[in-house]
């Protein structure tokens, strides 16, 4: 294939339709614990749903999405220098290790697991069973993403939702019953999710048909054979680097969206509901988070060849225009939650807490900064500074994690939220002036 100059196009394109399934798909998981929550009274067994999605979510992104973006840029990167070659068996070997890691830790800690932590042996044989299953789906994303099927990308994240909120429903309507039959759900979606990937492989074969080889001859002639052993070379020594970084910022990311559930799970008593209350108002950050994963998909693999293609002006005016749109949708949430969010979130989750208004707003700027430190985090991951910047989220998840834990705000709820903007707003700013650092060198081919 001839470098891949698709530029804005592309990525305005990618990211609009990316946004329809991603934000279908935050409305089905919104809808989906919204009707656990209405069902699933007393014992505190949505508590127990919340840990379960929490633990999850944290392990899936710190262990399977460094594949996914490494993916996502190696392709993207090879693309835009017209090298049709993407050497797939170092991410096939880091994601099988880190699924066969998974097992070998969390295997032996059944008992643990099942009776001190989700309290059910079903929540622990659903959460076993998903993040094995998810190892295929995140892999199944970054290659979507970085061959730019977008559309495909939606309609995997948007089947993944889709089929897990059909389990809420068929408890709701009296098909099933109960916590166990709600959760299959989550162990069902990402199998279901990867129906699209046959999808994918046909457009890809009709893709290749219609667009003559002329890809081969940059790995033809002379300097074919430095070529060859400079991306071999690069794939084995920078590959597992690259996944390490990113799996310290998913580790971040996952400690800022989901430290103050455990934290106030593990403080309060058995059956207590204020981890899922906590739960509850951090999904006002979640929903828009996941949204924006329409954004950062299509922005990394845009950002990874636009130096090599249309030069750093272009980089700059798409890191710009990102940032003043989530500005933007960051001051419309808060004031929306000033306005409305009392009243919204306790007839969506029907229980008798009172939610704050400044506090609901500090939530709803805290997702503006950590929106802004996820794109600014792109931007750093295609300029090949992904250790540097996992070193600055793991700083402001570490100073978030003291925060919750020291307890200078005694009421846990306020703790969440005034610890949840400042964290992500340090994030933000550090993030910032790497940004504005720049970058020495042209990206080099991260694979």
């Amino acid at each position: 294939m001839a470098p891949d100059r698709g530029g804005g196009r592309s990525y305005a394109s990618g990211a609009r339709m990316l946004s329809i399934g991603i934000a279908s798909t935050g409305v089905l998981t919104l809808a989906y614990f919204a009707i656990a929550s209405h069902l699933l009274k007393g014992r505190g067994e949505y508590s127990h749903l919340d840990v379960l999605w929490s633990v999850m979510f944290v392990i899936i992104s710190v262990i399977y999405r460094p594949i996914e973006q490494l993916l996502s840029r190696t392709i993207a990167d090879h693309r835009a220098r017209g090298i049709a070659a993407v050497p797939m068996r170092i991410p096939i070997t880091i994601q099988g290790g880190f699924a066969l890691a998974f097992l070998a830790v969390a295997l032996p800690l059944h008992d643990e697991l099942a009776q001190h932590v989700f309290y059910s042996d079903t929540l622990y044989w659903v959460f076993v069973v998903a993040i094995v299953a998810y190892a295929a789906s995140y892999f199944a994303r970054g290659w979507l993403a970085g061959h730019k099927y977008f559309a495909l990308y939606g309609g995997l994240v948007f089947m993944e939702a889709a089929s897990r909120i059909a389990f809420a429903i068929a408890a709701a309507v009296g098909i099933s019953h109960g916590q166990s039959a709600i959760a299959l759900g989550i162990a069902a979606a990402p199998f279901v999710s990867l129906v699209v990937v046959p999808a994918a492989f046909a457009s890809r074969a009709a893709r290749e048909d219609r667009t003559p080889p002329a890809s081969d001859a940059a790995l033809e002639g002379p300097a074919a054979e430095g070529i060859e052993e400079a991306v071999s070379d690069l794939s084995i020594r920078r590959g597992s680097g690259f996944a390490i970084s990113v799996s310290g910022i998913q580790l971040a990311e996952q400690t800022l969206l989901n430290a103050a559930v455990l934290t106030v799970a593990a403080t309060s008593v058995r059956g207590s509901t204020l981890p899922g209350i906590v739960f509850n108002i951090l999904l006002i950050t979640r929903a828009p988070l996941q949204l924006f994963q329409a954004i950062q998909t299509s922005l990394l693999p845009h950002l990874a060849g636009l130096e090599v293609t249309q030069g750093r002006a272009a980089f700059a005016r798409a890191i710009r225009l990102t940032l003043v749109a989530i500005a933007a949708f960051a001051i419309a949430v808060a004031i929306g939650l000033l306005a409305i969010g009392p009243f919204v979130l306790h007839h969506l989750f029907h229980n008798s807490q009172h939610y704050q208004r400044l506090g609901l707003a500090a939530i709803g700027l805290g997702m503006g900064l950590h929106l802004s430190a996820g794109a600014l985090n792109q931007a750093a991951l295609a300029r090949g500074q992904a250790a540097h910047a996992a070193a600055l989220w793991l700083l402001a998840a570490a100073i978030f994690v003291i925060w919750m834990l020291v307890g200078v705000v005694s009421n846990q709820i306020l703790r969440t939220e005034v610890g949840y903007a400042g964290a992500a707003g340090l994030l933000a700013l550090s993030l910032l002036a790497l940004y504005r650092r720049g970058s020495p060198t042209a990206p080099a081919i991260a694979t």
